[in-house]
């Protein structure tokens, strides 16, 4: 199967600075790790956020530039792909709505080794790598979600290497699919996920066809349900571990 054509990353822009606003009250309900903040904190989290809106197709990372922020997704749909002009293009991951990404690469100050993209029209927020940092020195609680943080990517890029194994396409869209549904990484998701066929094909790299037929396959199972805009997971246990009769 060859994956459905997407906007080319070449005329995608890096997010800039200059289109960025101060945060509101209605984007604060997804920055899941304020609450474990105490007031001089959460005072300097909130000078220091900034949110920008980013068109499909648009990167908010690219491979070699520095890192400069920790971003997470307030509304929208992202993806973690490698840089396609180094080989054959592989995505990594996607990032649903208040999922907060790229915690590695800023702890250790290096350049990016992924690609962010958006898939439809996202708003992402951003702190600098020195707000990060400052609250890793001096917040408990912080900590305490930054280390949950990357046990659980762990455990997720540990899936994803299972995934690359897969040759059924049904498998690989629910094993993908099961990958969104971390309840720690992205809180925001709950039992419903906002996403296309054509997303889901961009993540998995197949077409939308063959997705339509994996999703019916699943919903058949009764693993997952097909509503209006989205896909309601009925049984994530089956969906991780969910084996084609074909």
């Amino acid at each position: 199967m060859t994956a459905p054509a997407f906007p080319s990353a070449s005329r995608a822009s890096a997010v800039r600075a200059s289109r960025s606003r101060a945060a509101v009250a209605d984007d604060l309900p997804h920055v899941p790790w304020l609450s474990r903040l105490d007031a001089p904190e959460r005072e300097r989290v909130l000078a220091d956020l900034r949110v920008v809106t980013v068109e499909p197709g648009e990167l908010v990372c690219r491979v070699g530039r520095p890192v400069t922020y920790w971003f997470g997704v307030i509304d929208g749909l992202l993806k973690m792909s490698n840089d396609s002009a180094l080989g054959f293009p592989i995505t990594f991951t996607g990032v649903p709505s208040g999922g907060w990404f790229g915690e590695g690469t800023v702890l250790k100050g290096e350049a990016y080794r992924y690609n962010i993209q958006a898939l439809r029209k996202s708003v992402v927020a951003g702190i600098t790598a020195g707000t990060f940092h400052w609250l890793l020195d001096r917040s408990i609680g912080f900590n305490r979600f930054v280390m949950m943080q990357l046990n659980e990517r762990l455990s997720q890029f540990i899936a994803a290497r299972e995934i690359d194994r897969l040759t059924h396409p049904d498998e690989r869209v629910a094993r993908s699919l099961a990958a969104l549904f971390y309840p720690l990484l992205y809180p925001g998701v709950g039992e419903l996920l906002r996403i296309t066929q054509q997303e889901l094909g961009y993540l998995v790299g197949l077409s939308r066809q063959r997705v339509n037929q994996a999703l019916t396959a699943l919903q058949a199972a009764a693993v997952i349900r097909v509503e209006y805009g989205g896909v309601r997971v009925l049984d994530l246990g089956h969906l991780r571990a969910y084996r084609s009769a074909a």
